[in-house]
């Protein structure tokens, strides 16, 4: 892939434009809300954030689960997000008489909105440094591992300090890799219903085709109601509407929570993921992607079982092929040599902290030397322990029953005390949990297991326990009182006595895995994870000794802005806005395939359609994986569209940014109301949106 990478100085502090390049360089970064980069949004927007309007949108964005965005858009506690984003929710709330991801949803009353079974979603409240105390609880002379664990426990011991409320929840966040940590507290609401969801094919129109492409037709929205106490929550802070959209060349801002980025990586750890961690990633992937393809071909409610976990698999699939291109590009490689050999001379000319910060990059390499030995166990097993629904429930019953009776301190931070609420949210969840599905996927992790482990590895022997690795599902799930919530709160309160007292298959085969997990998991934490978050400390105590804290960390789910222009990609003509004329011409073009058909309704409703509305369109923000469902807003705050993918030149976007092709996709605030006004008759939520 011909891709143009555009290194911008000083790892993405200098970011201003020459004369007559404003609208073809983007601004690179995923900024703190607490530490935005004020100088250029003055000078090249004359835009100046005040403190009200970014905890004005800190308040109004939200985080849907553990890896997805959404913001509050009405006084009456309307979510916005995508329609891949609460594709979990929505496929636990189908039925085979009822398919909710194939026909859509529209609850027109608050009576007739769908509770669902265990979402949660997350309002960022507040943050506080709290850097001196976590390391301040590393001694002198500790090991590195030691001072990794005494860090970990008083990152426990804040959240809970932090906690002072049953309706918050509070995180410690690692930021530049460990050189600061900052708390995070949560609004938590878990009372959440749907209100409405277009067929999925609408969502996804284009499928794994036109993923990651663009020019797009993707209608991916969905809308949830946050209740408090039975009634809807009344927020303090929400977004408006835009009447009039988005223009081309206009400025625009994305909030939400970017899931991972990996750009201050040194080059060492860039090339263990390219060595190493990908080309295992992506033969899961392929594995999974062909296994689930089989398994759906076989009957239609097969393929309805398997669409949310088909289509994961499929993007990440897409997503780590890109990377990997990406890091095997040695003009990629070469763009981040240069940035590293730049900031070891600045080390090198440093006489008080030179040998001590040059040290880092060895610290990190012999890390990733001592990983490459374990790693493909830890990774296999960890693959294996959430390779199903009943596994993953069993494999955490197990490990509570050994981490309940300490201290919560003292727990895998998973289990503390913080966490719990969360964590019982799922475990207890009433989710389906289909048999054959359950089957299948316990059948792919074990031969998982076989194939990266070996037949005769004790691990393997034990689980398949002289079975096939499809006989063993089948033992496992059918004989398995897991798929029944109250049983797995029984045996969780009767602790390590009623797992010994049990002989539930799936808890027995969980516990195969349990002893070997955390010892690779010891493992890992006291050779690789301690060493590179002190030493990325280091690296990053240069970067701010040459060129201040105004930089920002790389991403780590916690809530971030990003800005940029609404443009095309000059490089292939590709224009800024699609429109829904073009939506139709698209399933005109790929007549007869399955994921470029419209529903009877969108031609039904074609003559009242206003053709010309714009439908989806790009910018050049800085977004990546957790991103989807952000708002995409102007300089008022108010909404122009919504975040739902990038162009297939952000696909590196983990370890670097294309500033000059690579794009943020969104859905158009304007084709939204048209949509929904004249195609799904949902008049009621678009008034609701408009504040009409």
């Amino acid at each position: 892939m011909n891709r143009h990478f555009v290194l911008v100085a000083s790892f993405g502090l200098s970011l201003a434009c020459g004369a007559g390049t404003t609208l073809s360089r983007a601004d690179e970064g995923m900024w703190l809300v607490s530490n935005p980069p004020r100088e250029t949004l003055k000078s090249k927007y004359n835009f100046e954030p005040t403190e009200e309007w970014l905890k004005h949108m800190q308040r109004s964005v939200v985080r849907v689960g553990m890896g997805g965005t959404g913001s509050i858009v009405s006084p009456d506690g309307l979510v916005m997000t995508n329609n891949h984003v609460g594709l979990s929710a929505i496929s636990k709330l189908s039925t085979k008489e009822k398919n909710l991801m194939k026909d859509g949803f529209y609850a027109p009353t608050r009576e007739q909105e769908l509770k669902c079974p265990d979402t949660e979603i997350r309002v960022l409240w507040d943050t506080q440094d709290v850097t001196d105390r976590v390391n301040g609880a590393a001694k002198p002379g500790m090991s590195a591992a030691e001072a990794g664990a005494a860090k970990r426990k008083v990152m426990s011991q804040i959240e809970k300090e932090c906690q002072d409320a049953p309706n918050m929840r509070c995180q410690v966040v690692t930021l530049y890799q460990g050189a600061k940590y900052h708390v995070y507290r949560y609004r938590v609401f878990n009372d959440v219903r749907l209100v409405f969801s277009p067929e999925e094919i609408v969502g996804s129109f284009g499928g794994d085709t036109d993923n990651f492409e663009f020019p797009r037709y993707s209608l991916d929205m969905t809308f949830f109601r946050l209740y408090e106490d039975g009634k809807p929550y009344k927020p303090e802070h929400y977004l408006n509407w835009s009447a009039s959209g988005a223009a081309e060349n206009e400025p625009v801002f994305v909030f939400g929570h970017p899931g991972r980025t990996r750009r201050l990586y040194t080059v060492d750890h860039l090339k263990f993921l390219r060595d190493v961690d990908l080309p295992e990633r992506m033969n899961r992937y392929w594995r999974n992607e062909i296994k689930l393809q089989g398994f759906a071909g076989r009957n239609a409610e097969n393929a309805r079982i398997a669409q949310r976990d088909m289509r994961s698999v499929s993007n990440g699939r897409k997503v780590y092929t890109g990377l990997l291109a990406g890091l095997e590009d040695p003009r990629l490689m070469g763009v981040k040599q240069s940035e590293e050999s730049e900031l070891r001379s600045f080390i090198d000319r440093d006489s008080e902290h030179g040998r001590e910060w040059a040290d880092a990059f060895t610290e990190i390499a012999n890390a990733e030397k001592a990983y490459r030995d374990f790693y493909v166990e830890r990774q296999t097993i960890e693959a294996v322990a959430n390779g199903s629904g009943l596994l993953s429930r069993a494999f955490d019953i197990v490990q509570l029953a050994e981490e309940l009776p300490k201290p919560s301190t003292d727990r895998l931070r998973e289990y503390s005390d913080p966490s719990l609420p969360s964590l019982y949210l799922r475990l207890y969840s009433t989710e389906p949990l289909p048999e054959a599905l359950e089957i299948e996927k316990l059948t792919q992790a074990l031969g998982l297991l076989a194939e990266r482990l070996g037949g005769d590895h004790p691990l393997v022997v034990k689980a398949f326990a002289g079975k096939s690795a499809r006989a063993r599902a089948e033992e496992c799930v059918n004989g398995t009182t897991l798929k029944d919530p109250a049983a797995r709160r029984a045996l969780v309160e009767g602790g390590a006595g009623a797992i010994k007292a049990s002989n539930d298959p799936m808890l027995v085969l969980a516990a195969v895995f349990d002893p070997r997990s955390r010892e690779l998991r010891k493992l890992y934490e006291d050779k690789v994870e301690s060493v590179e978050r002190d030493a990325y400390a280091k690296i990053a105590a240069a970067r701010f000794a040459r060129s201040g804290e105004s930089m920002y960390p790389d991403a780590t789910g916690s809530l971030r802005m990003s800005f940029g222009i609404v443009q095309g990609v000059p490089r292939d003509n590709t224009p800024a806005f699609t429109d829904i004329a073009g939506l139709f011409a698209r399933a005109a073009e790929r007549k007869g395939e399955a994921e470029f058909t419209l529903p009877a309704k969108w031609y039904a409703a074609k003559d009242k359609l206003d053709l010309k509305t714009p439908y989806n369109f790009i910018a050049d923000c800085d977004i990546i994986g957790g991103n989807s469902g952000s708002p995409t807003v102007n300089a008022k705050g108010e909404v122009v569209g919504l975040i739902f993918d990038g162009n297939v030149y952000s696909l590196t976007g983990d370890v670097i940014y294309d500033g000059e092709s690579g794009r943020s996709v969104s859905v158009d605030s304007r084709g939204i109301i048209e949509a929904l006004r004249k195609v799904y008759d949902a008049g009621t939520l678009a008034d609701e949106l408009t504040h009409k």
